[in-house]
């Protein structure tokens, strides 16, 4: 048979849908593209703000109407949430966000018997880490590696703890050998992904933490470089730093959750930590990895948010001195605490702080790229653009350089000026 997929939403689905095509592959199946005709479409979808929603309906119509005789398979977050939005969709076998491979089982029973296919538990119900395939199909150069699902944080605004369900953890010794199995693949990078990683091993109630699981993985594979994905701030202590900073392949780039930078907003978000403690975490990271970046995450308009908790948020983002952050307008999802608050903020005015905030993140992102000038940064590259040869340094930040055939290849760049959305530097 030949599978499509179309992926939304956060690196874990992309590793989750990356998973799901090797399977696939092993099985004897092939891979074509979604808009062209295949035997089977795979919408792996999310639901984190209403137009991630949409996107994944809309997906699932551009489906049948490519081949109304195909098996139209459907898993992922917004399906565990709103599972009967999705059966409104003429759609042949419905998951949530567990059990990819059986998941993948019965697309095939549906293609061979024409039949349709069900199974959404409650996410709430004990659930096992389901350990699938990391790295993944294009030319080998950075692999996700799911170390944790679930979230047992519940902020008011968030919808994923009740799509994805509580903690779980990929064992250290499995994680490990993961790692191993891809650094002899060929892949140069690793990145370490998970719905809420900061909780890894929190469910074994044995002191196990994320700092011994990223320890383990920078000394198992010393020539791959380890990058993480999100942190909450409570992870970033006087031990996770002094650990962490003796690991060369340790990338420096650390993207800590903030939400909003006022104390008051933080407490009606249920966030675990308030400005001064996010500001801690920051210094911290400053010292034990000077000229490191650090990105976060900022929702606007959330419900009661006056005028003086936005300013006082964009201000202390500029007390921080973060290298980047990501802006999202709050989105009203049905079932959070925060969907029934007072004080619901209209669109303009939420469209109207983003882009405020959206002005405050393009100053600071200048900053930092105006204080690599003049610094060598070492480089994975990994694909040709515009005539000229482009990676990702150590930070994260995007490097051009004049060259060719540097595919997957690290290299040493002096960075001599600003370029598009990164630096421009030269070969040392």
């Amino acid at each position: 048979m030949k599978y499509a997929f179309y992926t939304l939403g956060c690196k874990v689905n992309q590793y989750e849908t990356q998973a799901m095509q090797q399977l696939l592959l092993a099985r004897g199946d092939t891979l074509g593209e979604f808009d062209g005709v295949c035997d089977c479409y795979i919408v792996n979808t999310c639901t984190v703000t209403a137009v991630s929603d949409k996107k994944s309906r809309n997906a699932i119509r551009r489906a049948r109407k490519l081949n109304p005789n195909a098996v139209i398979g459907v898993c992922g977050c917004y399906a565990q949430t709103a599972p009967e939005e999705i059966r409104k969709l003429d759609v042949d076998v419905l998951i949530g966000t567990d059990g990819r491979a059986e998941f993948l089982d019965k697309l095939a029973a549906a293609a061979a018997e024409k039949l349709r296919w069900e199974h959404v538990e409650d996410a709430g119900l004990p659930r096992a880490f389901e350990q699938l395939p990391s790295g993944g199909l294009a030319e080998r150069t950075r692999a996700l590696l799911k170390v944790e699902d679930g979230c047992n944080n519940f902020c008011t605004y968030c919808i994923i703890p009740y799509a994805r369900g509580r903690v779980r953890s990929l064992p250290l010794e499995n994680a490990v050998a993961e790692a191993r199995k891809l650094a002899a693949e060929g892949y140069r990078e690793i990145v370490v992904n998970g719905i809420e990683i900061s909780s890894w091993g929190w469910e074994w109630h044995d002191g196990s933490c994320l700092r011994q699981l990223l320890a383990a993985l920078c000394a198992a594979v010393p020539s791959v470089r380890i990058r993480l994905g999100s942190l909450e701030p409570r992870t970033i202590d006087e031990e996770f730093c002094k650990t962490l900073s003796g690991f060369e392949n340790l990338c420096p780039q650390f993207h800590l959750s903030l939400q909003s930078g006022s104390d008051s907003v933080l407490r009606r978000m249920h966030r675990k930590y308030d400005s001064a403690r996010y500001l801690q975490s920051v210094e911290l990271l400053h010292r034990y990895f000077p000229g490191c970046a650090v990105t976060t995450d900022l929702i606007v308009g959330f419900p009661g948010e006056t005028e003086e908790e936005f300013s006082e948020s964009l201000a202390f983002l500029k007390t921080c001195g973060l290298s980047m952050f990501h802006i999202f307008p709050y989105s009203r999802r049905k079932g959070t605490p925060a969907a029934d608050m007072p004080g619901q903020i209209p669109n303009a005015v939420k469209e109207r702080r983003a882009a405020e905030a959206a002005s405050a993140a393009a100053e600071l992102e200048a900053q930092y790229h105006t204080s690599m000038l003049g610094t060598t940064q070492q480089v994975l590259f990994e694909q040709e653009e515009n005539g000229l040869y482009a990676g990702h340094a150590m930070n994260y930040i995007k490097v051009y350089v004049q060259a060719a055939d540097l595919h997957n290849e690290i290299r040493a760049v002096r960075v001599t000026e600003l370029y598009r959305d990164g630096v421009l530097g030269e070969l040392e």
